[in-house]
């Protein structure tokens, strides 16, 4: 382990299963931009840092169980529907009146102001007299990224069924393309080479593969046991290999770390 992995800060991160039935039980995943440091050109689903914002007491007022979580919680759900926002245009929040939001939530150029920090997803919320929906995401699986790299980050995923009637678009900036795609499909193209889809993503796809459908995968994230992922590099007769918990839900994994950088 270098120095600088050993000391590195580990980030709290959020990340959306954004699901839906129709044509078939897909999920959203983006292509990320070539350029950027962190996965880049993968595909992932849309998702990031915490960012200070995500934790302003004014959301009480404007989230939709914002009193069930703890304040861990409900910036890391606002951090994930922010990311989901900003990443492919979809906003999972509610009207005044209690009706889901539908349509193309805002322009493309309120969220590049959101990603860039010149305006407040708060205030996008308020302008929109909407209600962030937390109580829509369940626990998919956390994981914390072991020391390989000097970024590290403690990543909460999220599995939410999609709204019925708004479009995603990417950003053009992290994110180069928003596709729906069935796991099954995702996985058989990282298999092949095809697409480059990073070790934590393909796991979690193999996870959702299990399920039917959206309301399937939602269920059966919520009752599963969330086992914290902490990977562990050990070694074997043919190289060093990356072991997840036995309990976590995958199943036994011991992937070759050249499969993993």
């Amino acid at each position: 382990m270098s120095e600088a992995a050993a000391s590195s800060e580990i980030k709290p991160a959020a990340t959306i299963l954004l699901l839906r039935d129709h044509p078939g039980f897909e999920v959203l995943m983006v292509k990320r931009h070539h350029q950027i440091d962190f996965a880049s050109g993968a595909l992932v689903f849309p998702g990031g840092k915490s960012h200070a914002g995500d934790h302003d007491a004014a959301w009480a007022d404007h989230a939709v169980g914002y009193g069930d979580f703890d304040a861990d919680q409900r910036a890391l759900r606002i951090a994930a529907i922010r990311e989901v926002f900003e990443e492919a245009g979809i906003i999972l929040a509610r009207r005044s009146d209690g009706s889901p939001m539908g349509g193309e939530a805002c322009p493309m150029e309120v969220r590049e102001a959101v990603d860039a920090g010149r305006t407040a997803f708060l205030d996008v919320v308020k302008d929109l007299d909407a209600r962030l929906d937390l109580d829509a995401l369940t626990v998919f699986a956390r994981w914390i990224t072991p020391p390989l790299t000097p970024k590290r980050f403690d990543t909460w995923f999220y599995a939410v069924k999609a709204p019925d009637d708004q479009l995603a678009a990417c950003d053009g900036r992290e994110t180069v393309d928003a596709e729906w795609i069935a796991p099954s499909e995702a996985l058989r193209l990282a298999e092949t080479g095809e697409r480059k889809v990073i070790f934590p993503t393909r796991m979690n796809l193999k996870l959702l593969a299990e399920a039917s459908s959206a309301a399937d995968a939602v269920a059966r994230a919520a009752a599963r046991t969330l086992v914290t992922v902490q990977p562990q590099i050990q070694s074997r007769a043919s190289g060093r290999v990356l072991v997840l918990p036995p309990d976590a839900g995958y199943g036994v994994v011991e992937e070759p770390l050249e499969r993993v950088m």
